[in-house]
């Protein structure tokens, strides 16, 4: 066992974790942070993005050692400071671009690190940047015109299928 230390979603955290111990699992096990989710664990479904030192990793692919002295974003990290809705959680929620929600986390996390790359996609460049992640429900309408109304854009020519 080794201590794991990291800043996640602007706190110091540390923990202890098995070198073979997923990012994933440290979060969710050892540092209860159960909003991202485990789908896979095959880096197939992008249940469990989160973001690691700025950049989009899915945490089933990265051990929690990998991560030490990393500043880690999570899905409980993207509220606003004063725990209201960011505009991308909003958007979602406008735009119902969630059923189940077991996807969302990670959808989220994906829209975030898009927007960064790119403030305003087309919705072919959503579309696009969303084939890492699965939705089993909303058939992705609903989460590329979430996603768009995000970025500013007017999406009443998205089509709601």
């Amino acid at each position: 066992m080794a201590t794991i230390k990291m800043t996640v979603n602007g706190r110091e955290r540390s923990g202890e974790a098995e070198g073979r111990t997923l990012l994933v699992d440290f979060l969710r096990q050892e540092l209860n942070l159960t909003g991202t989710h485990v789908g896979c664990d095959t880096s197939q479904c992008g249940a469990c993005v989160v973001h690691v030192n700025g950049e989009a990793v899915k945490a089933c692919t990265m051990f929690a050692a990998e991560a030490d002295r990393a500043e880690v974003v999570t899905v409980e990290g993207m509220a606003n400071p004063d725990g209201s809705l960011s505009v991308i959680q909003q958007a979602f929620q406008d735009h119902h671009g969630l059923q189940c929600g077991f996807c969302t986390p990670g959808m989220i996390m994906s829209a975030a690190a898009l927007l960064k790359d790119n403030p305003k996609p087309t919705e072919a460049e959503v579309r696009h940047y969303l084939e890492g992640n699965i939705c089993r429900c909303t058939g992705y309408h609903n989460i590329v015109k979430a996603i768009m109304a995000a970025s500013g854009q007017d999406v009443s020519a998205v089509a709601a299928e």
